[in-house]
């Protein structure tokens, strides 16, 4: 994370907040609610992503859409689309070169909590 560098984010280009949480410092963006973390660490995300996913669930399904985005730490590098594989209905961002990544707003507690539906679909007894 870069401390005292202007960051804005990928979609709306709003500024982004920094948010202190058990994790590290994440960012989130004023405007639209997204939600960029430097390096997404193997931590229980449940405890932390109903409090600083705070962003209009709506709002985000309609950034969700934009793609053609450059990440906000390495500025030229083109963001990947991704697809989590246990629920694939989630789509977010990540950069190759510095392996950040953004979720719009609500993305990240929906990919905080697995639901038996997400489960069901993984083993193969309901469709994705």
């Amino acid at each position: 994370m870069r401390i005292g560098i202007n960051m804005f984010c990928p979609k709306c280009h709003g500024k982004f907040d920094h948010v202190q949480t058990p994790m590290g410092v994440i960012e989130r963006c004023r405007s639209c609610g997204g939600l960029w973390f430097d390096v997404l660490e193997h931590a229980d995300h449940k405890v932390i992503a109903k409090a600083i996913d705070t962003g209009d669930k709506e709002l985000g399904a309609l950034y969700n859409d934009t793609r053609d985005i450059h990440c906000p730490v390495c500025v030229n590098t083109r963001m990947l689309k991704m697809t989590d594989s246990a629920q694939t209905h989630i789509q977010f961002e990540s950069c190759p070169g510095c392996h950040g990544r953004f979720y719009d707003a609500g993305e990240f507690a929906d990919f905080a909590q697995l639901t038996i539906s997400d489960v069901l679909k993984r083993v193969g007894i309901l469709k994705k």
